[in-house]
């Protein structure tokens, strides 16, 4: 077999110092949802990685900005799903259908990344540089309620449904069931994004 050489050899260094990159991000990702960022030294991220404190810097300047980079490649991700949703041809209902069975997907696929982002909304908020996640969120919200919107006007829903305060109920209720939700139990978050349909759209109460 020949060696691989020059750009090659280069490509591939970059490729796996990319894939270790992202494992380093994944391990720091758990342990500030599950120990908290401020409860979580880089010594933590290291042993856990099983390197030495010193070689997590080769990969990031800081703490810092390791929650930086999880939380802008998270709500960049989440923004480009729900942009392309209310993008598509459809019903606003089918549309709303689906940015509800997005977000469940997305507390099954990321759900530390979820959970950071719901337990550290705080601590974001007092660091510098950390703009781009109100920013992100305030448009994430646009989306839902325009889709929401679009719902009353059409007939939809309900024409006495007050937008705010129902998209806000509704981001409550899904986001937070991260904290319950677990990815390998009983029913998976497609089955639970039904029910909560049948439930919103429905109620409890019989006939």
């Amino acid at each position: 077999m020949t060696p691989r050489t020059g750009r090659a050899a280069g490509a591939g260094k970059a490729a796996n110092g990319g894939t270790r990159r992202s494992e380093l991000l994944g391990i720091a990702a758990q342990l500030f949802a599950t120990r908290g960022y401020s409860q979580t030294t880089v010594r933590d991220i290291a042993d856990e990685a099983g390197i030495l404190s010193g070689s997590l810097y080769h990969h990031f300047a800081s703490k810092e900005d390791m929650l930086r980079e999880i939380l802008r490649e998270f709500m960049d991700d989440l923004l480009a799903a729900f942009t392309g949703i209310a993008a598509q041809e459809g019903t606003p209902r089918e549309q709303f259908d689906a940015l509800v069975h997005t977000a469940f997907a997305t507390i099954h696929e990321r759900p530390f990344a979820v959970a950071l982002y719901q337990n550290e909304s705080a601590v974001v908020g007092s660091l510098a540089d950390f703009e781009f996640v109100g920013k992100t969120s305030a448009k994430i919200e646009k989306l839902w309620l325009g889709v929401l919107q679009s719902g009353r006007d059409s007939g939809d829903f309900r024409d006495d449904l007050e937008i705010s305060l129902a998209y806000r109920f509704i981001r409550d209720t899904v986001w937070t069931s991260v904290r319950w939700y677990h990815p390998r139990g009983k029913l998976r978050h497609d089955v639970v994004a039904q029910q909560y349909l049948t439930m919103l759209y429905g109620g409890l109460l019989a006939g």
